[in-house]
């Protein structure tokens, strides 16, 4: 075994648009729960990411409901769980690089929420570290951003934009591949 499937963030706080806003690719949990079968029924190892938010007004702050799990996700098993309060999983606990090393696992496949966030970082860290890494992007979601940048004034994206711009940029930038669930599931 030398590849690993990281799942980050599916987590049900995602799912309240009043907070975060419109969003993007509503078949990516369904991906997701594609590449769990593929993953559980080949025995290969899983890792799922879960955000703790330190902020108690988010919907992912550990005591708020919507830091559980998806049910497709929650209901994987085997699997490792990292948490973490930051974008990338590999500063959560337990050491993602480390049980990866253990494991001699050299190759990751990212999917989970937001694309162009916590996905996106972990895959530009993953590919820094060395890992042979791939976002399957079909099984990623983001939501619509625009806030005020120095220098530059209002900047507005919508998710699917997002989306395209953190392929662009991983791909683009010798980080990661990018794939399709499909092409991932039939590889």
């Amino acid at each position: 075994m030398t590849r690993a499937l990281l799942v980050i963030d599916m987590q049900r706080g995602f799912d309240d648009l009043d907070f975060w806003g419109p969003t993007a690719n509503p078949d990516c949990e369904a991906n997701v729960a594609s590449l769990l079968a593929a993953w559980s029924a080949a025995d290969e190892p899983i890792v799922l990411v879960r955000h703790d938010s330190a902020s108690p007004s988010s919907p992912l702050h550990p005591d708020n409901p919507g830091n559980a799990l998806v049910d497709a996700v929650a209901a994987v098993g085997p699997a490792i769980l990292v948490t973490k309060s930051v974008n990338s999983a590999f500063y959560g606990e337990p050491d993602l690089h480390a049980w990866l090393g253990d494991r001699g696992i050299d190759e990751l496949v990212i999917c989970g929420i937001q694309t162009n966030m916590c996905v996106e970082t972990t895959a530009r860290m993953a590919g820094n570290l060395g890992y042979d890494t791939t976002v399957v992007l079909d099984a990623t979601r983001t939501f619509d951003l625009s806030t005020d940048v120095a220098g530059v004034g209002a900047v507005t994206r919508s998710a699917e934009e997002l989306m395209a711009s953190t392929a662009l940029v991983l791909q683009g930038g010798g980080f990661a591949r990018i794939a399709t669930t499909a092409e991932v599931v039939s590889a």
